[in-house]
């Protein structure tokens, strides 16, 4: 009965992403906009140029700029911590006339939904969160894209470079190193899928995480990387929003190591311009258009959207110059497969648990007794929006 309920759970979210509608408990929200008129506030958790927040920049603009909404109807707020200041700029961002609130970090969730219950006429949309649905604000919609997916083809990228080396006999550790922010199934999803992309290539890698315990220090992320160099990896990926781990990285190939590094958010190639392999990145703007349009006409929109390739929301960034021969035909290749749904990241097979591999799991944090596993794969992205797979896979350690 659960996996039937998950199944038709699944197939409501798809089915509004692509009608742009909604599920019967979505927001109505209201009579439609003109472009000219129509404002949008975003609630950002830093004011970075490179990284997670200036991608959700791009993709605001970019949405905007495809609906045609000006420029100046856009109100950002930079810098807002994860406790009240997050409602207090909510509440501002309503009364200078809002039509629809972003905020773009997990904690500032249970604020944004307090601003909501205040402001039903205005649309509040939360990147990551996990509560909109329960919580039942008719105006209040979680959103995330299925970044997971790129993870493992940027894991692909990594695998395929890692492969040259040791076929070269460079490299005889296929040792993988991770800088983390925290350890929250965000991360752990997205450093599983690179984990399996990597492994799909050389079936022997392992790897260890770092965690930094911040979103975004570049300092903590540099020294996390250089410890993990220290350690002997040879290939560092990141989930951490600063561009420290592709600069130890870069100054450890020059040095004369042999250590190359993935990216996240943004191409990493002018801060490692020899090191950097690529990034996984997602294409924010797929979702913002989707959201904005909606509201702009008064249509309902889901609690939960999420977008993948199928859906133009995921990417690789440009691939660097140190990438291996054949790499470019090998992405191809397995983006068109995820998109087409004949591979799927988590499937169940390629990996295992202490030992044993997975035919169930309903455990994640917040979602007990939701069966999340069913058909052979872990469906990450699909009961809500945000990641739900908490759990470690054998041949990742987790250092701290």
């Amino acid at each position: 009965m659960k996996k039937i309920l998950a199944i038709l759970l699944a197939l409501v979210m798809m089915l509004s992403i692509v009608a742009c509608g909604g599920k019967d408990e979505g927001a109505g929200e209201g009579d439609a906009s003109a472009a000219s008129d129509f404002k949008i506030g975003v609630i950002l958790l830093h004011n970075d140029q490179i990284g997670y927040d200036a991608a959700h920049m791009d993709g605001v603009k970019t949405a905007a700029a495809n609906l045609n909404i000006p420029a100046e109807n856009i109100i950002w707020k930079y810098d807002i911590p994860e406790d009240e200041k997050a409602y207090d700029a909510a509440v501002d961002l309503a009364e200078q006339g809002c039509d629809i609130i972003f905020a773009d970090s997990f904690g500032h969730e249970s604020y944004i939904w307090q601003a909501a219950s205040e402001y039903p006429d205005v649309v509040f949309c939360h990147a990551t969160g996990s509560t909109a649905a329960s919580s039942e604000i008719a105006n209040g919609h979680n959103y995330f894209t299925k970044v997971y997916e790129s993870r493992y083809v940027s894991g692909v990228v990594a695998g395929l470079k890692l492969k040259e080396m040791m076929d070269a006999g460079v490299v005889t550790d296929p040792y993988v190193g991770y800088v983390g922010a925290f350890p929250y199934a965000e991360v752990k999803s997205g450093y599983t899928a690179f984990f399996l992309g990597v492994r799909s290539i050389v079936p022997e890698a392992h790897m260890d995480v770092m965690y930094t315990n911040s979103w975004a220090d570049q300092t903590a992320e540099y020294d996390a990387a250089n410890a993990l160099i220290a350690k002997g990896c040879v290939i560092i990926s990141q989930h951490a929003d600063t561009t420290g781990a592709p600069t130890a990285v870069e100054e450890a190939l020059q040095s004369g190591k042999t250590v190359y590094c993935v990216g996240y958010n943004v191409d990493m190639l002018a801060a490692a311009p020899n090191a950097a392999l690529t990034s996984a990145q997602n294409n924010w703007s797929a979702l913002y258009t989707i959201m904005i349009d909606s509201a702009m006409k008064g249509e309902k929109i889901p609690y939960d959207l999420s977008v993948g390739y199928a859906d133009n929301g995921v990417m690789i960034s440009t691939l660097g110059p140190s990438c291996a021969e054949g790499t470019a035909e090998k992405v191809a290749e397995v983006e068109k497969a995820i998109a087409e749904g004949t591979l799927h990241v988590f499937d169940t097979s390629t990996f295992t648990v202490n030992g044993e591999n997975l035919t169930s799991y309903d455990q994640s944090w917040g979602f007990e007794g939701t069966q999340l596993i069913w058909d052979g794969y872990f469906h990450e992205s699909e009961i809500i929006s945000a990641p739900l797979l908490d759990f470690v896979i054998d041949g990742i350690t987790e250092l701290n």
